[in-house]
């Protein structure tokens, strides 16, 4: 299973984008699918979609200001038709890469917790079991890193987060990691748009090695 739009597994969640919806009914305020080339060779994991971003344009990375480094990366890259992702019908595409997040829908204080994330998991299943096998999976940010794991059946103790760090996973899947392209991690320089081509880079030489 690669998506439901109409998924209420979660009470929590489904409860508050009702609250949402009736506050800001012009927002998607829905589970919000993956975007991008369904043929991709890169799957792009985040976390979950922001209150004002995704929730409100239905694309992931779209409206807010974690999108704004991913999409200028991207395109800087050859992965997108346009550097700013604005709403989810400006024309804007993906080339090789596909766009998800570990849980698909907005969480109160941008959090999810545990059972959210489990519950999730078996769209992120479907996901990565569609990438093609000489695919490259990157995970923004821990919460991501784990869900990947789990979604693989692999062991999180025995790969570790680590910025740019590759991991060589079972049935030669690759597993690359980057700190959060959120607001807070760019602002304090935590990311810098160098260590994010850095990780891009990475991801090139990957799907160079896979060719």
């Amino acid at each position: 299973m690669l998506f439901d739009p109409d998924c209420r597994r979660c009470p929590r969640l489904s409860a508050f984008l009702d609250e949402v919806k009736l506050e800001r009914p012009d927002y998607h305020a829905r589970p919000v699918a993956p975007f991008g080339d369904p043929s991709a060779r890169l799957l792009i994991v985040g976390l979950a979609p922001g209150m004002h971003g995704a929730n409100a344009t239905g694309r992931p990375f779209t409206g807010d200001f974690a999108g704004i480094l991913l999409y200028q990366t991207l395109h800087r890259f050859g992965y997108s038709s346009a550097s700013e992702s604005l709403s989810a019908h400006d024309g804007l595409t993906l080339k090789n890469c596909r766009v998800t997040n570990a849980v698909k829908c907005l969480p109160p204080q941008n959090k999810p917790v545990g059972s959210e994330v489990v519950n999730c998991n078996v769209f992120l299943r479907g996901e990565l079991h569609s990438l093609p096998g000489d695919g490259v999976i990157l995970a923004l940010g821990g919460i991501a890193h784990n869900a990947v794991l789990k979604a693989l059946g692999v062991r999180q103790s025995k790969y570790r987060f680590g910025h740019n760090r590759v991991h060589e996973l079972p049935e030669d899947r690759l597993l690359i990691d980057s700190y959060h392209c959120s607001r807070y991690n760019t602002q304090t320089r935590r990311l810098t748009p160098e260590m994010f081509d850095a990780v891009f880079q990475q991801v090139e030489s990957l799907l160079d090695r896979c060719t």
